[in-house]
């Protein structure tokens, strides 16, 4: 595609080209704007609304900070749908995979907390990223096995966590303090306090912050800096090229994934090691990511599905999740109404794509196709 603002080749932005930056901002903006008209119908006026969003999303340092909260695990999530995109794999067991990374950590966490944090958090973490890399590989090996379409394995999977999660809290894992209560509240003992990631500031801002940062750099590298990263692009980009220039396309694709489930395993391990320091739920996965898993697909795909733009993405997204309650005390509207805007987002989105794509297309049709020639003008023989 020569109409794109990331050079493929390198995995960089291209500051030439800007249709995959100026797009989705275009999208985006459209999308406020029929949220406006949404706001507008509900009674509300949207410029007030959408200026005590913004209050609440930016006002004070803790507003910041809650907002950068919210995008750790929207972009550890979406980082991952990148790499599973990248190798032609498409995500959606974010939500079940944030779980198990976040069983995984729990157990660990519970199992040594004898162990110093120095030693308890990494290995903690870790687990998250086995835990989450597990889950999202069952649907890769059913993909590379026997051809099941990975949208409706990973979005089996994610009722499957679910209800494991529900087992063990109610179970095994259920805070023994809760066992011989009439109530009976699914969530574990609470974790010791030198399992916490570390505060970077006094409010809720945590280290992992930074280790999403860090995550969707090294991603970056791997795609675009490493013979793996390139196979995984190659198979995402032509199976069948692929699997004729010698590339495992079955092995690639059960990688892409299985990383992928990875990171949103870490997303899970993080909110539990830095927001929550419990694992806990409703009878539902949103009770305890809060929708990570489904709310990271929209920060990728806003981001332009490469790694580097999903960090601004997911801060923007993170703060529109932290700026709902404002919205909800300005104008009484409900704070669901941020779930309209991602919604909106993402048909704006994707559809913006698909019309660049055409448009990139069209343009390279009409450089590549050959002109007729024309016609030169033939002199009348007029001899006698």
């Amino acid at each position: 595609m020569k109409n794109t603002a990331l050079d493929t080749k390198r995995g960089r932005f291209d500051p030439g080209r800007f249709n995959y930056i100026l797009v989705p901002l275009a999208a985006g903006a459209a999308a406020l704007f029929v949220g406006g008209l949404v706001l507008l119908a509900l009674g509300a006026n949207p410029i007030e609304a959408y200026i005590g969003m913004a209050q609440g999303a930016f006002g004070s340092p803790n507003a910041i900070a809650d907002s950068l909260v919210k995008a750790v695990p929207l972009l550890l999530v979406g980082v991952g749908i990148c790499i599973a995109y990248r190798g032609g794999m498409i995500n959606i067991g974010g939500e079940g995979q944030i779980v198990m990374g976040a069983l995984a950590t729990t157990a660990v966490v519970l199992a040594f907390p004898f162990l110093p944090g120095l030693v308890l958090i990494p290995l903690a973490l870790v687990a998250g990223l086995v835990g989450g890399g597990f889950w999202g590989g069952i649907a890769g090996f059913l993909k590379a096995r026997f051809k099941v379409n990975e949208v409706l394995s990973t979005v089996m999977l994610n009722a499957i966590a679910v209800q494991f999660m529900t087992f063990l809290l109610n179970g095994a894992l259920m805070d023994p303090s809760s066992v011989d209560n009439t109530i009976r509240i699914p969530q574990t003992l609470r974790f010791p306090p030198w399992a916490d990631l570390p505060r970077l500031v006094p409010t809720r801002l945590h280290f992992g912050v930074l280790l999403a940062i860090f995550a969707a750099v090294v991603v970056y590298f791997l795609l675009w800096r490493t013979s793996v990263g390139y196979r995984i692009r190659a198979v995402g980009f032509n199976m069948v090229a692929s699997k004729y220039a010698g590339i495992p396309v079955n092995r690639y694709q059960i990688l892409a994934i299985t990383l992928s489930g990875a990171l949103a395993g870490m997303a899970g391990a993080v909110e539990v090691l830095g927001v929550s320091h419990r694992l806990f739920t409703d009878g539902s996965a949103t009770g305890f990511t809060g929708s990570a898993g489904f709310n990271g697909i929209v920060a990728a795909l806003f981001g332009g599905l490469h790694p580097l733009g999903v960090i601004p993405a997911s801060f923007l997204f993170g703060a529109l999740l932290t700026g709902a309650n404002s919205l909800q005390r300005t104008v009484q509207v409900p704070g669901a109404f941020v779930t309209t805007l991602d919604g909106l987002v993402v048909i704006f989105v994707v559809a913006s794509q698909i019309w660049a794509k055409r448009r990139a297309t069209q343009r390279v049709l009409a450089e590549t196709t050959p002109r007729p020639a024309t016609p030169t003008a033939v002199t009348p023989d007029v001899t006698p």
